[in-house]
């Protein structure tokens, strides 16, 4: 269906690679003959994805890499470099949240102050350290990994750089207020990039993917006999096109930020695929 022939033999380094939507983008991207550096803290999920490209006819590397860390950023864009060549495109995907930046409940409620129910966290039990490291991953971790890579891209002709950002930025969603902020300074960030890089050639973008239904997010999605929850029936609700989406739904708005006969004049975009969600009032 796609055919993006600028993008072959170029290198493509993804962070986040072993998880669910940045391992389709990986695949996407090797399908229109791409050299894959799937990155990951987890090595094991990095590797199964980059054998299931080669097992496929593409070309990827497995890296192992921890995107808080300077050090282990720098050995990998060495192992890159030297296996695959410097990078051409960058998806800063590695991502996610922690339950210790999570209230229960939507709204606070007198009765949890006054008489406290087991088991309820509200917004005055939020960890600083649970926020930090939500914090520190999305947003810290896109930073860091720019530097150590946006060094190579530098005067390359079409170098661009994906940041993976959420319709959680354009409007915050109750119960997850520092998964909502982090992303809200990625969608920041990647127009502060958008500026500071334009005279030397890189152009940087967002993907905003809206509601997904995954495999590590079936439980939270649908109850046991498959039925929505009523955390989803809200989503649906407030999703003009009355669905989740699925990784299907990103290729495209990789496929046309990645190749710059599509979007060579487009940069500092923070593009929604959410099915309508940021844009629909409720009303």
């Amino acid at each position: 269906m796609f055919n993006h022939d600028s993008l072959k033999d170029r290198v493509a380094v993804i962070t986040g690679g072993g998880g669910v939507i940045c391992s389709a983008f990986a695949k996407d991207l090797a399908s229109q003959g791409m050299k894959i550096a799937v990155l990951d803290l987890n090595k094991d999920a990095a590797g199964r994805i980059a054998d299931e490209i080669t097992s496929d006819g593409g070309e990827a590397l497995a890296v192992e890499c921890n995107v808080l860390e300077a050090e282990s950023l720098k050995n990998a864009r060495n192992v890159i470099n030297e296996k695959l060549g410097t990078c051409d495109l960058l998806i800063n995907g590695a991502g996610g949240n922690n339950p210790r930046g999570t209230t229960t409940k939507d709204k606070l409620e007198l009765c949890d102050i006054t008489e406290k129910a087991e088991g309820v966290k509200t917004f005055f039990d939020l960890d600083p350290k649970g926020i930090e490291f939500v914090f520190n991953l999305n947003f810290l971790g896109t930073l860091l990994t720019t530097q150590a890579f946006a060094i190579d891209m530098i005067g390359k002709p079409n170098a661009a750089i994906i940041n993976v950002s959420s319709m959680n930025a354009f409007k915050p969603l109750t119960r997850i207020p520092a998964y909502s902020a982090a992303k809200a300074a990625v969608s920041n960030f990647t127009q502060f990039m958008a500026v500071h890089f334009s005279d030397v050639g890189i152009r940087v973008n967002a993907i905003a993917p809206g509601f997904f239904s995954t495999n590590q997010n079936k439980a939270l999605l649908y109850n046991p006999d498959g039925s929505l929850s009523p955390r989803s029936e809200k989503i649906i609700g407030h999703t003009p096109l009355g669905r989740f989406g699925t990784t299907d739904d990103l290729t495209g708005a990789l496929l046309f930020l990645a190749d710059e006969n599509y979007s060579g004049f487009i940069t500092g975009v923070i593009l929604p695929v959410d099915g309508g969600f940021s844009a629909y009032s409720g009303v």
